[in-house]
């Protein structure tokens, strides 16, 4: 394993500047509480402008809620234009003439966007069995290619998207923002640095109620047949007869998508993959149930599980938990927490605190619990010791709290579309491609099968595959 560097210490000082030490010195039974509140610098120029050569059309496959998302923040980023749209829907490829004008080429069949010239990247937003099958073909038209998570729907597909985007040498982007977010990239500068000692484990959740948390997405009245090329959807899933909660409420379906692990396990992945620089577990065990929303979905909406991560250069072993509740009465939430042996990090969307409680170990002392039955002599022999090893000037005992925030204004989710085009337009590197994505994606899929399996899961983090 990879020890942490040795800038723990000036991180720390940096950290907490110069006014919590001056004066303050730590109680013999808790050191005192202070928090410090700093902002995360955003890069300069990311949305720097860019000459006429610079354009890049795209089109989007799959005009659902993340399509119109996606599409959103991308024609945000300069001299991104949106030419052309595939849904299978009729009224989503309205609605697209309705926002983005009525010269916009729509169409049912991807494979007629991926024959046109003018289109340079795609946004792949369809239900997850399509995923592997159009980006695939996308790379291989020459398109560059931004597919929502999970790359693939199962997991013998990961490695010919991976193939295909190493063969082509096109841009392969995949659509988990925590990849791009300052967050991240400020937590995982943290976990380098040391400060929180050697990382034991990870806790993350991602809870919700009710509503569209739940997939219950709203289905329009003309929704049939007529208006949707139900044929065309279904692909390689089994064929059964038209049923309008299977296409608009395609989540809820193990035939169309991976549940909770591929909705929200792999973003949890993906956030502290990021961190930790690791490629994943090899060993996973999922369970959980199907507790509330008994409407005919076949897939879990609580789902718990633990995987055990092994020791690389990048990190030493540990042990991850994860959970997804669709039915939380507080309200729902999310976190990602990595606990050190001598502080924690945790994150939220928009900022992180860091908060230290450094073991304190001498010879024949432990706790505190026994502190008060010692003599007197023994106590003051005790805070002698105690004293010289953590000296008031110790900024390890002076920062138990500090918190990092992203401007007012920030957007994970452009920086992510910022990420994608740059590496179109410059050849940036990709901080999600099809191996990372294989590698977040992996971990979730074998969460499905250890639960519908009923068993532990040996996975390959290298190869990305099982093992």
């Amino acid at each position: 394993m990879k020890k942490p560097t040795s800038n723990r210490r000036n991180f720390i000082k940096k950290a907490v500047g110069t006014s919590l030490l001056a004066g303050a010195a730590p109680s013999l039974l808790m050191a005192g509480k202070s928090k410090q509140t700093f902002l995360i610098k955003e890069p300069e120029n990311e949305l720097k402008k860019y000459a006429a050569n610079d354009k890049v059309n795209i089109a989007v496959i799959g005009m659902g809620i993340m399509g119109f998302n996606n599409l959103s923040t991308s024609v945000q980023i300069p001299g991104v234009k949106l030419v052309a749209a595939c849904d299978l829907y009729t009224g989503r490829l309205d609605r697209t003439k309705e926002l983005y004008g009525k010269d916009i080429f729509t169409t049912k069949d991807y494979k007629e966007i991926l024959d046109r010239k003018d289109v340079d990247a795609v946004i792949i937003a369809t239900s997850d069995h399509w995923h592997d099958r159009i980006s695939i073909d996308a790379m291989n038209k020459g398109k560059h290619v931004y597919c929502e998570k999970p790359m693939v729907h199962k997991l013998d597909e990961g490695q010919a998207v991976i193939d295909t985007q190493a063969k082509t040498k096109k841009v392969f982007q995949v659509g988990s923002q925590s990849a791009s977010n300052l967050v991240s990239h400020k937590a995982k500068e943290i976990y380098e640095s040391g400060a929180i000692g050697q990382l034991i484990m990870v806790e993350t959740y991602n809870d919700r109620q009710g509503g569209s948390g739940a997939w219950q997405y709203s289905i329009p009245t003309d929704a049939s047949p007529a208006t949707v090329d139900w044929d065309r959807y279904l692909g390689d899933a089994p064929k059964v007869p038209f049923d309008a909660k299977r296409f608009f409420r395609w989540r809820n379906y193990q035939d169309y998508g991976t549940g909770i692990a591929g909705d929200l396990f792999v973003h949890l992945f993906t956030n502290f993959h990021t961190i930790t620089g690791s490629t994943g577990p090899n060993r996973i065990y999922a369970s959980g149930g199907l507790r509330y929303w008994k409407d005919g979905r076949d897939v879990p909406d609580l789902m718990c599980s633990i995987h055990d991560y092994p020791a690389t250069a990048k990190h030493p072993a540990f042990n991850l938990q994860m959970r997804v509740n669709f039915v939380d009465g507080g309200g729902g939430g999310s976190r990602v927490r990595l606990v050190g042996s001598e502080g924690t990090i945790t994150l939220g969307w928009s900022g992180l605190t860091v908060e230290r409680n450094k073991i304190k170990k001498a010879p024949g002392y432990g706790g505190w619990d026994s502190f008060n039955t010692f003599t007197e002599a023994q106590q003051k022999e005790f805070e002698k010791w105690y004293k010289a090893e953590f000296p008031p000037e110790a900024p390890e005992m002076l920062i138990p709290e500090v918190e990092y925030k992203t401007p007012q204004g920030y957007s994970a989710d452009i920086s992510h579309h910022t990420n994608f085009y740059a590496g179109i337009r410059e050849g940036k590197p990709i901080l999600e491609d099809a191996l990372f994505g294989m590698r977040a994606a992996g971990p979730a899929l074998c969460s499905n099968l250890s639960y519908f399996e009923n068993r532990i899961v040996n996975w390959d983090p290298e190869k990305a595959k099982l093992a």
